[in-house]
This record gives structure tokens, C-alpha cells and sequence, in this order.
């Protein structure tokens, strides 16, 4: 029997075959440093100091841990353990908003620049535009490039806000309850930017020593995170790109063939990916060019989010072929021998990409002024005049590569490519059901749908094989007749998996979810998106708790995040927490190290928020705790 391990579960380091696969026949034989190998040596040596979140290095007194044994109940400073680690999360948190604040201000950018004729893009979706000029009191004079740019400016404005007067996108699209909660707590938040001025400077060595200031500062940061990044820029996505509604899509490492010219798009901003989509439809000399080096075309391939982003929104055709999977996916995907251009924005490009650039013969490029891989030389920072130019330089790379990959390389291609149905969002959900939310409300109270699950989270190695604890999560909580809506890598996991599709339904659901999907012609799972859309699911609860009258603490809703990551994810949960609902995480967070900190999160949240952490490695024993919940919620309500 092989050696368990926690990231190994009898030898198998994914729960796809496809990545499976390409470890055994091309990452191992190849002798490719990897991800999955490079875990268990650090494994070992991982202390319970920093598991626990009770070691501190900002300061020169330091390192400072926490260890009772050694009579070192507080830092050099006298700092608790549960500030201590409640002081770590919280910068945590404050990475994830700057990263999703960089994003949202590329969006508004990419919005004012369209709106001024500087782009490759266009105002696709001019009912939204205008509904949310609306919601936000902005005026809708003149022509729709003025009405957009004005928007643009808005967003832009609110980034930066201070406490003068309540922010208009929390009063628009935030519940009034939580709103009202909020205000009681004093976590109604500022711009986005104004917090992540404040949450730092907070981190400081002796400067907020409170876990309970430092907690309440986190939960601020994640509703500012949410209704000043998030949302906004996912409806700035939707009035450039259109908004999601569903469609069949390809997933999977099977979609890569070797004969084309393929430019693979990985990080979180669509931007040049769709740029480069537009520049091969209208222009096909492109194609012409490729054929003219003895390859069949050119293709766009999504990676991770930037993949989801563009999966969300455009049909699979002769030139978008649909998405690869997850950033554990990303080694695997370039060993098949098959990428040209590997072009990476803003977040999940691994550090160490070089040496297989160099044995794959890839073409790797930053495309984003956050991100840079050693070893990589050809650096293009996005900026929304130059998006045409840009993806221009890209196709001329693939086409200077493809002849030295073609000589080189011999390709390896796992013949696995899995079917989905991604491009849910709200308005998707309420056109499926015929304009409002009744339909589904029925079958909520009749119990055919129990509750329902938002599963967004990233996808790691330290709770088990790459997605194991996602799938199989998902796979028990549609069994249980509780529907899912999915974002971020777990969501791209759960498509590769083959739980996104109508198979699924027969396969997986319980038969009064299976009632419904078949009804409806959905999946168990829906594919709501990004990380990014936690904004876009939060929504639809607010929708939910609006048509029922309540607070969204009282909804047979839950959030989980079975495999979280990064830093992005940390303040999704705490997003989560702040909005009222039961939040289930796996691995553990590093915050067990202060007991008053962790009976805050477990317990004590709960009578403030409405929100409370749960914690569990076990997919079923989660699944039936998560059941439960839902189960005490449905009486609560009376249905």
C-alpha cells in the first residue's frame, strides 16, 4: 500500500486522471521539480508555532512564538497570542484586498478607456450599464460613452472614500438588515483603499494589540473588499464582455492539440485573453500566417480565472477552445508540450516556471506590472490603450515559437476533456426560472432543494491530492439535495470533475435536486465564476433574503471553503462571516494558537453577525454537519 501522506491518498497527488496522468508518465520520468513533490519535504519540517499562527518576525525583538512550556505566554512587546494571530490574518486579508483592488481598478480603467474609443472593446452589455447607473444615482445624459465613462469615474472615486458619508455601493447592493448590523458593530466600512491604509498601519508593532479591534478591522476590510472591488468589477467585466448566461464548454487538459499555435491566458483578468480573441476573428491573416509555418491555426486557451472569466462569457469556437483547470494544474498543462505563449496576469503564476519553459520549449510572458517570474525577460504591463498592441506582440510570439516547440518537443496529451455548463449569474438564474425567484423559493419550501452552498475557494495540497476535498464535498452535498454554486479554483475542479454538467445530475443528486435540475436543465453545480465572483454569489443571496423577507442569517445558506489557500480566500471567509452565514474551512487557518481568538471565530461571532467559522477535513462528516445546519435554518423559517 502506498505511504499516506497529506497530500497523497494511495499515490494519487489529484483527483483528475488528467493530472494524475502527466505526473507519472511526463513531470516524474522528465525529473521536473513539481509541485506535489516539492510539498512533502516541506511538510516535514513545518513547525506548530506558525500553524497555529503564534510566531511573529516584524520586528527586530523577534522572531517571537508562544510557547507556555517556555514561559513565553506573550511576544517581547506583550503581545497575546490571540492578537498575535489575529494581527497575522489580518495581513493576510490586506493582501487579498490589494490584489482584488488592483484587479478592480484595471476593470474601471479598461471601462473609462473603452467609454473614450481607446480600446479593442466595446460596451456589450448596455442594459446593465444604465441599471446600474441607476441603482447608483449617476447620471444617464448624453451618449452611452459618456454614461460609461462617468460610471468608470464613480467606481474609480469610491475606491478611495473615507467615513464622510456611507458608501452608495454597500447602501445599493448590501441587505438593509446587514446594513443596519453593520452599522451597530461599527464594521461599515470605507472605500476599499482607505481600509487597506487603515488594516496595515493597524499591523504595526505596537499599534493595535486588540484581537477583538483587529477582528472587527477584518471584517471592515471584507465587506469593503466586496461591495468596492468585487462587485463593481464584475459588472464592469459584464458591460464590456456581457454577462454570463449559460452555455456548453470544454474542459480539461484533453482540449490542448500540438498542431495549432497555442496562446494559453492564466492569472485572474481577462483583458488580453479576449483581446487576442477579437484581434484573430477580425483579422484572418493571422491564421493564414500560422498555416504558412506548417501549423493548423491559432488558439486561445484559458488558464484558472482568466480561463473562467472568458469560459463565463464566450461559446467554444475555432479559436476559444475552453479552460485547462486549476493553478495545480499549471506544471502539467506546460509539460504536455502543446503551449506556445504562456501569458500570466496579476496572481497563481508559480515562481519556478522557467525550467520548464526551457525543457517544453514555451514562450513564457508577464502581462501584468504585479507580476514577475525569474528568468522571464519579456514583461508586457497591461494598460488599456495598448490591449490590441499587446495581444499583437503575443501572436508573434507564438508564431516565432511554434516551429522551435514542433522541432523539440514531442508532445504528451492526456485524452481527457470533460463538458460543462458554465455563465451562471443571477440574471441567468431568473431568466431559468421565467423573470423571478418564485419557482425557486417553491421548491426550497416544498424541500426538493434543502438550502443551498457556495463552495469558492482555491485548491491546495495540505488537506489531501489536488481537489480531493473539493469534489468529494460537493459530491455529499448534492446528495443531500442541497444545490451548489461554485467560484474560483474549486469551481474550475468541480467542471474538470465532471460535476457541472446534466450527466451530473443522474450521477450525483439527490432526487428531489435531481427533480429540479432536469426541470430547469441545470447542473447540481453551478458555475457562478471567479474568486472574484463571491461578490456576484452574494447577490443572489441577498436576492433570496429579499424575496423572503429576512436577514441572510436566517437562509439555508452556507459558504464553504474546503480548499483554501491564499490570501484572497482568507478575506472572501471573513466577507462571509460579516454577511451572516455559517462558514465551513479546510485546512484549519492558522489561529488555534489564541483560544479567545478561536472561540471568537467558532463561537462567540455567531451572536454578533449571525456568522461563525466551522472547521472539518472529512467530506462527509462535513457534508452532514453543513445538512444539519441547513436542516435548523429550513424549521427556523417553518418550511
Amino acid at each position: 500500500m502506498a505511504k499516506q501522506v497529506p497530500h497523497r491518498i494511495d499515490g494519487r497527488i489529484s483527483y483528475h486522471d488528467s493530472v494524475q496522468e502527466m505526473y507519472e508518465k511526463r513531470l516524474v520520468p522528465d525529473g521536473m521539480t513539481n509541485v506535489f513533490d516539492r510539498f512533502y519535504p516541506q511538510d516535514k519540517i513545518r513547525c506548530n508555532f506558525c500553524e497555529q499562527g503564534v510566531s511573529c518576525q516584524l520586528c527586530s525583538n523577534g522572531p517571537c512564538r508562544i510557547s507556555d512550556r517556555a514561559g513565553a505566554e506573550t511576544g517581547v512587546c506583550g503581545i497575546t497570542p490571540d492578537a498575535m494571530a489575529m494581527r497575522d490574518m489580518l495581513l493576510r486579508n490586506v493582501m487579498g484586498t490589494s490584489t482584488y483592488a488592483h484587479h478592480a481598478f484595471m476593470a474601471f480603467s479598461t471601462l473609462r478607456s473603452t467609454a473614450q474609443g481607446k480600446t479593442p472593446f466595446q460596451i456589450k452589455d448596455k442594459d446593465k450599464l444604465y441599471t446600474m447607473c441607476e441603482k447608483l444615482g449617476i447620471d444617464t445624459k448624453g451618449d452611452i460613452n459618456q454614461v460609461a465613462e462617468r460610471l468608470a469615474n464613480f467606481f474609480i472615486q469610491e475606491l478611495s472614500n473615507d467615513y464622510q458619508e456611507p458608501s452608495k455601493l454597500i447602501q445599493a447592493f448590501a441587505p438593509k438588515a446587514r446594513q443596519k448590523v453593520w452599522q451597530d458593530l461599527a464594521i461599515f466600512p470605507a472605500g476599499v483603499l482607505h481600509e487597506i491604509k487603515d488594516a496595515t498601519a493597524s499591523c504595526l508593532t505596537n499599534v493595535d494589540g486588540d484581537y477583538i479591534s483587529l477582528a472587527r478591522k477584518a471584517l471592515r476590510l471584507g465587506i469593503a473588499c466586496i461591495y468596492g472591488a468585487q462587485i463593481p468589477l464584475e459588472m464592469c467585466q459584464d458591460i464590456l464582455f456581457g454577462t454570463p448566461m449559460p452555455h456548453e464548454v470544454d474542459t480539461d487538459l484533453g482540449i490542448m492539440d500540438p498542431e495549432y499555435i497555442n496562446i494559453v491566458f492564466n492569472g485572474h483578468e481577462p483583458w488580453l485573453g479576449i483581446a487576442t480573441i477579437y484581434e484573430l476573428k477580425n483579422n484572418p491573416e493571422w491564421q493564414k500566417k500560422a498555416k504558412q509555418i506548417g501549423a493548423k491555426g491559432f488558439r486561445v486557451v484559458g488558464s484558472i480565472e482568466t480561463g473562467q472569466e472568458i469560459l463565463q462569457r464566450f461559446p467554444m469556437d475555432d479559436i476559444f477552445v475552453g479552460l485547462t483547470g486549476n493553478w495545480l494544474s499549471i506544471e502539467p498543462l506546460l509539460a504536455t508540450g502543446t503551449v506556445d505563449v504562456f501569458a500570466m496576469d496579476e496572481n497563481c503564476s508559480p515562481p519556478f516556471l522557467a525550467p520548464y519553459a526551457e525543457k517544453y520549449k514555451v514562450t513564457l510572458v508577464s502581462v501584468n506590472d504585479l507580476v514577475r517570474i525569474p528568468l522571464v525577460d519579456k514583461n508586457l504591463d497591461y494598460k488599456p490603450p495598448e490591449a490590441a498592441e499587446m495581444a499583437r506582440k503575443l501572436l508573434e510570439w507564438g508564431l516565432a515559437n511554434f516551429p522551435v516547440r514542433r522541432e523539440q518537443v514531442k508532445p504528451y496529451v492526456p485524452q481527457k476533456k470533460t463538458k460543462a455548463i458554465a455563465g451562471f449569474s443571477p440574471e441567468a438564474i431568473l431568466k431559468a426560472l421565467g423573470g423571478n425567484l418564485d419557482p425557486l423559493l417553491d421548491v426550497i419550501k416544498a424541500g426538493k432543494i434543502k438550502g443551498v452552498v457556495g463552495i469558492v475557494n482555491c485548491t491546495t495540497l495540505k488537506n489531501g491530492p489536488q481537489d480531493w476535498m473539493t469534489v468529494n464535498l460537493a459530491k455529499e452535498l448534492v446528495k443531500r439535495d442541497i444545490l451548489i454554486v461554485a467560484g474560483g479554483c474549486g469551481c474550475h475542479g468541480l467542471e474538470v470533475a465532471g460535476l457541472c454538467n446534466l450527466e451530473a445530475i443522474e450521477k450525483f443528486a439527490g432526487e428531489g435536486l435531481k427533480e429540479v435540475c432536469r426541470s430547469l436543465g441545470i447542473p447540481p453545480v453551478l458555475p457562478f465564476g471567479t474568486c472574484t465572483d463571491t461578490g456576484r454569489i452574494s447577490l443572489l443571496v441577498t436576492a433570496l433574503a429579499d424575496a423572503l423577507d429576512v436577514d441572510t442569517s436566517q437562509l439555508p445558506v452556507v459558504v464553504s471553503a474546503p480548499e483554501w489557500m491564499e490570501q484572497k480566500a482568507t478575506i472572501d471567509g471573513l466577507f462571509a462571516l460579516a454577511y451572516g452565514l455559517y462558514t465551513h474551512l479546510s485546512p484549519i487557518p492558522p489561529v488555534t494558537g489564541g483560544p479567545e481568538l478561536a472561540k471568537l471565530l467558532t463561537e462567540d461571532l455567531e451572536k454578533l453577525t449571525g456568522g461563525k467559522v466551522i472547521l472539518g477535513d472529512d467530506p462527509t462528516e462535513v457534508a452532514q454537519v453543513i445538512a444539519e445546519h441547513i436542516d435548523r435554518k429550513r424549521a427556523a423559517l417553518g418550511i
